[in-house]
């Protein structure tokens, strides 16, 4: 690991600690640890498993999408690999963005593809996964509009989700218009850079022919992804379930605590929340608690420290269980991929 990620990570943890005292502080820790003890055991395994079936929904979506750009891998690999890339996500700042690297990598290393590939399908994954997510801020924000006033701090989440999500979208609609000017120009911008970097390992003509062939294959194979209508209703739908399941398994997390949380507030929590997944922070650890409890105790009138208590088996089904599933996939799959 470069210095420079591996200070970022430190400086991620350290303000992860930070965030989660500050939060233990605020709603009381001594409470929230006396709720997990007293805590049913069968619905955190209820948690688990449907904390398993949004990972196995999202990698049949990963092995949908890789299977549009023609490459092939069986069910168990790709819940692996799915598993791994979250890993990454989860142990690196700024989740996908920091992530995805990784995920292309192993990708790329258990399939024989091309790496710009496994890019490709890491990167549509991700981007697929907003339009229901979107959706169910809506549906959710709009039935509870019609039972209770949306307050400021719901109203400001909600605002702050579609300003963001309208951003990237737009920033992607952007690159796309333009991408024959990036495959023109950006490789002659960066190569002479990375030459230098590299101190003259590269010759900058070659490496600039290199990033050309692979802008140009990523870009081609985006386009596929986007261009059959079966397959991507089927990765649009197995995005929606994996939302769903994670649903449930927020549900039945609160259902251990002895709480009910109303259906349509679960709907808009989660996708809001895991936008403080962006922040610098690994996999947003910290802050996705954070912005649950504030997205949850002004909604459903629950104590703090229950919603926190919640919050902590379902992010053990969410963030732990896929760090310790991925971590262990990535480096069984990296070995064989290098033997």
């Amino acid at each position: 690991m470069a210095d420079g990620n591996r200070n970022a990570l430190l400086l991620g943890s350290i303000a992860a600690v930070a965030v989660l005292a500050v939060l233990f502080f605020l709603v009381g820790a001594v409470d929230v640890i006396d709720t997990l003890r007293s805590a049913d055991p069968t619905f955190v395994a209820v948690t688990v498993a449907f904390a398993l079936c949004w990972l196995l929904a999202w990698s049949l979506m990963l092995r949908t999408v890789l299977g549009s750009l023609g490459v092939s891998i069986p069910v168990v690999t790709s819940f692996l690999v799915y598993a791994g890339a979250v890993f990454a996500n989860n142990v690196t700042p700024f989740g996908q963005a920091g992530g995805e690297p990784v995920a292309a990598l192993l990708i790329s290393k258990v399939s024989n593809c091309r790496y710009e590939t496994g890019l490709a399908g890491i990167a549509s994954v991700d981007v697929l996964n907003v339009v229901p997510s979107l959706s169910l801020v809506f549906v959710g924000v709009g039935y509870y509009a019609t039972t209770a006033a949306v307050g400021d701090r719901l109203g400001t989440a909600v605002s702050s989700a579609v300003v963001l999500v309208g951003g990237i979208v737009f920033a992607i609609a952007v690159v796309w218009r333009y991408r024959e000017t990036l495959v023109e120009r950006l490789p002659g911008v960066v190569a002479p850079l990375a030459g230098r970097l590299g101190r003259g390992r590269y010759e900058a003509a070659d490496l600039e022919s290199d990033l050309t062939g692979r802008l140009e294959r990523f870009f081609a194979d985006i386009e596929r992804v986007g261009t059959n209508r079966f397959r991507l209703s089927a990765i649009v739908g197995l995005s929606l379930v994996g939302w769903l399941a994670q649903a449930v398994a927020l549900t039945a997390a609160f259902a251990a605590v002895g709480h009910a949380i109303p259906p349509y507030v679960v709907l808009f929590a989660i996708p809001l929340a895991n936008l403080a997944g962006a922040t610098p922070m690994p996999g947003g650890l910290g802050g996705i608690e954070a912005a649950y409890v504030a997205l949850l105790v002004p909604t459903t009138g629950i104590e703090a420290s229950t919603i926190t208590a919640a919050v902590l088996v379902f992010r053990g089904g969410t963030y732990w269980l896929p760090v310790v599933i991925g971590g262990v996939a990535t480096s069984t799959l990296g070995v064989r991929a290098v033997r």
